[in-house]
């Protein structure tokens, strides 16, 4: 959850560390710090609130030296204050970490280095993580590199961090478990980060740790990978980063959440380019070739995922039974693995993140495949943990999404996992060859549909001034749209704060229609294909109870308009490929309903953007 951020080298760190910190931003943004060597002291700022408030904090004061560590946090352990904002400094002084993730044991080891003599200052796990390095360094003599391994064997949890200290000033050790850690090989200079964002202007090479791994990063010298676990040396492999820093600045957007709905026609076309050949009536995945027997010969796919890929898991599986007429679970992968879940060889187990990082998801998978499930990942960031964790998989082309409100995520997952359920009901033969290429050829053209439903910015707006006050919001939707309207239900409550539930239209009766008065709004979503006769029943139903009703209709709709106090218009498509289409105007209300009560758009409170811990 948190952003860590490191650099040692020839240039000031401070600048670098604080460029980085406020990249990372979307990981965390409770509290923030840095800390800086000088050469001969340890310089450390932190404080509450965002990388902002730090800089403010840090006016004045000299932070001034080439080796540096910063951290922007999302709290665990201990609330947000000065205090429990990281870095850490150990007792002596000398030690200093900033870490990502949950020390599930600390309590034991903090009363254990209390009876030897301890103080501790902050609430964190963390600070007790640094103290036992000093003490595994003072009792058995150790450098840094060996006292960081040997005191991580004892701690049970999930971490990455950086540690720096002082009698050793030429050398950062970082290592991971279960978070994120990448670092950044440039001349004579290393950069360390959650993710290469904060380094990609200074080089495009980086290593990814792998889990339980650690790096001794030294100057002057090649950095050495090993085990955590038996101090066996890695061969690291160093990757050409593929982002550019055009992908993670704003380009003249207010919010980085706009910018990122606005990019979804060039986005979903990145995502099947090169992969879909309508003309040809070729879909080509190299990730589902290469494992086609896997897929067909499958009893079941279960789908594993979280918060909104969770929701795309949803629409895949109205898609997969519809087009491959194999039986589809969808689960909460916070859920899954503490359930005894029965999994078999035969079952296809999918993992959706958009990070990659997902804590809960990677915990799905690697219980999918002790049971021997074929675990295949759809995911966003290239060298991610569910990349490697998986057997196979297919990347989204979405890019960096830096809006903790995933939106572009969305979209091109539902794009790929059509893509692959389009390519096994061709090789099952159940679908027919006319709708297959239907389906190919209308896959195409969403893009440019989708640049259409963002025509429908202006509207949104309008109806966001209506229901910027709206306590509480009912969303509907049936079949492929159910799931929309739980996706567009979470983007309110994310970003507003207001209360929204989704729910399946025909479900309304069933409990919801209680709450429905002349102040409720009410998102409808009625594409002409589907359940069209079914949801205007539904939309009469809350009409009789006053309800106020937003639609989210088909182009040329005339029934809805007739019932409906606002009507927003969507091109035509399949009833299969319409999420692709209604959850565009369902963004852009919510995004317009944040902005007009002052909310932070793209840090709403209390969430992160890549959840690395469960």
């Amino acid at each position: 959850m948190c952003g860590i951020v490191g650099y040692i080298g020839h240039r000031e760190a401070y600048p670098i560390v604080i460029k980085g910190l406020q990249r990372l931003e979307y990981r965390g943004y409770d509290s923030a710090g840095v800390m800086v060597y000088d050469g001969k002291d340890i310089v450390v700022s932190k404080t509450k609130g965002k990388v902002v408030d730090l800089e403010q904090k840090s006016a004045g004061v000299d932070m001034s030296g080439t080796i540096g560590i910063g951290h922007t946090r999302w709290a665990t352990h201990g609330v947000p204050n000065d205090v429990n904002s990281h870095p850490h400094v150990s007792n002596s002084g000398d030690l200093v970490i900033i870490h990502n993730g949950i020390i599930e044991n600390y309590a034991p080891l903090k009363e254990e280095l209390i009876k030897r003599g301890y103080v501790f200052h902050s609430d964190t796990d963390t600070e007790v993580l640094v103290n036992l390095i000093e003490e595994v360094q003072k009792k058995e003599k150790l450098k840094l590199g060996k006292a960081v391994q040997v005191a991580l064997n004892q701690v049970v949890g999930a971490y990455a961090i950086a540690v720096f200290d002082k009698k050793n000033p030429n050398e950062i050790v970082a290592a991971r478990l279960g978070s994120p850690l990448a670092i950044g090989i440039g001349e004579g200079e290393y950069f360390i980060a959650s993710d290469a964002s904060p380094f990609i202007e200074y080089t495009s090479n980086a290593v990814y740790l792998e889990d339980g791994e650690m790096a001794n990063i030294r100057l002057h010298k090649q950095m050495k990978v090993r085990k955590i676990k038996d101090d066996s040396l890695v061969d690291p492999y160093i990757q050409e980063l593929k982002m550019n820093l055009e992908q993670i600045e704003k380009g003249g957007y207010d919010h980085f959440m706009l910018k990122e709905i606005y990019e979804q026609p060039s986005v979903i076309k990145d995502t099947y380019r090169g992969r879909l050949l309508a003309n040809e009536g070729i879909i080509r995945m190299a990730g589902i070739e290469d494992n086609l027997e896997k897929f067909l010969n499958a009893d079941r796919i279960i789908i594993v995922a979280c918060g909104t890929s969770w929701h795309a898991g949803l629409v895949a599986e109205y898609i997969f039974e519809e087009f491959t007429r194999v039986p589809v679970e969808v689960e909460y992968a916070s859920e899954f693995r503490y359930r005894n879940p029965i999994i078999g060889p035969k079952d296809v187990v999918i993992a959706i993140s958009q990070s990659g990082e997902t804590a809960d998801t990677m915990a799905a998978i690697k219980l999918a495949k002790e049971k021997g499930a074929f675990v295949f990942g759809v995911c966003n960031v290239v060298g991610s943990s569910i990349s490697r964790e998986t057997h196979a998989g297919a990347y989204t082309h979405a890019g960096p999404e830096i809006g903790v409100a995933s939106t572009k995520a969305f979209t091109t997952q539902i794009t790929v996992l059509t893509m692959i359920a389009l390519r096994l009901a061709k090789a099952k033969g159940t679908l027919s060859n006319t709708d297959y290429h239907m389906y190919l050829q209308e896959l195409e053209l969403i893009p440019e549909k989708v640049k259409e439903a963002l025509g429908t910015n202006d509207i949104a707006k309008e109806i966001a001034a209506t229901f910027v006050d709206a306590p509480n919001c009912l969303y509907l939707g049936r079949g492929y749209n159910f799931p929309v309207a739980l996706e567009g239900a979470l983007k309110l409550k994310e970003i507003s704060y207001i209360h929204a539930e989704g729910y399946p239209a025909a479900e309304m009766k069933h409990g919801p229609i209680a709450l429905i008065d002349e102040h409720m709004p009410v998102v409808v979503i009625a594409p002409r294909k589907g359940h069209y006769d079914k949801i205007v029943s539904n939309i009469q139903e809350i009409k009789s109870r006053s309800g106020r009703i937003i639609a989210v209709v088909t182009k040329g709709d005339t029934e809805v308009r007739k019932l409906a106090d606002f009507v927003i218009e969507i091109p035509e498509t399949s009833d299969a490929l319409s999420p692709l289409l209604t959850t565009i105007p369902l963004q852009l209300l919510s995004y317009h309903i944040a902005v007009m009560r002052e909310c932070n758009v793209d840090q709403p409170r209390n969430l992160a953007k890549s959840v690395t811990v469960e």
